[in-house]
């Protein structure tokens, strides 16, 4: 019996030649591997070409309708889209009116844009600058294209009260405590 399982051993170990077929076997394996991966890599370049051709066109679309829309300030907060449009009709066809409300409250905050179907009646909007609607006088302006990463400043930055630039001295951390002191 001894030799039986000697020879059941001898049976399972691999020779070095046939060892060798499995590397090549894995190695093909990894290649075809290699090659699906650039395929797929090739597709996610062509799927980023695209979205990125999506985005410049939607970037183009909106200054487009920027180009056509005006901002109305001081509107009346119970205004409905239908009294705007109502007012600014005799400028021209009209697409849409979006009064825009607070995210917290639900309420209107008290301004509009007011989207034309002609970038040319715009200038005829904005002849009713100052013109009074329920009560109040209108602001008109043309609609501004936010420009990505050009924020206007609020709160950030130096100056003001409280920083280094405060007339008062510096308001926190270790200084100002007097000038003898020393913890150690």
């Amino acid at each position: 019996m001894a030799t039986e399982g000697a020879e059941i051993k001898d049976e399972q170990l691999p020779t070095a030649h046939e060892g060798g077929g499995d590397d090549e076997e894995e190695i093909a394996a990894m290649k075809k591997r290699v090659a699906e991966m650039e395929s797929e890599a090739a597709k996610l370049r062509e799927m980023q070409e695209t979205l990125d051709q999506q985005s410049e066109s939607l970037a183009e679309n909106k200054e487009e309708v920027d180009a056509r829309s005006i901002f109305v300030g001081n509107v009346d907060y119970g205004a409905s889209p239908e009294e705007i449009q109502a007012h600014f009709q005799s400028c021209g066809s009209i697409n849409r009116v979006t009064i825009l409300l607070d995210k917290f409250t639900g309420g209107p905050k008290g301004y509009a844009y007011v989207e034309f179907a002609e970038p040319s009646l715009v200038a005829q909007a904005l002849v009713l600058n100052e013109s009074v609607f329920r009560g109040r006088n209108l602001k008109v302006t043309p609609k501004r294209t936010n420009l990505p990463g050009m924020n206007r400043g609020r709160g950030r930055g130096r100056g003001g009260r409280g920083g280094r630039g405060y007339r008062g001295g510096y308001r926190g951390g270790f200084r100002g405590r007097g000038r003898g002191f020393t913890p150690y």
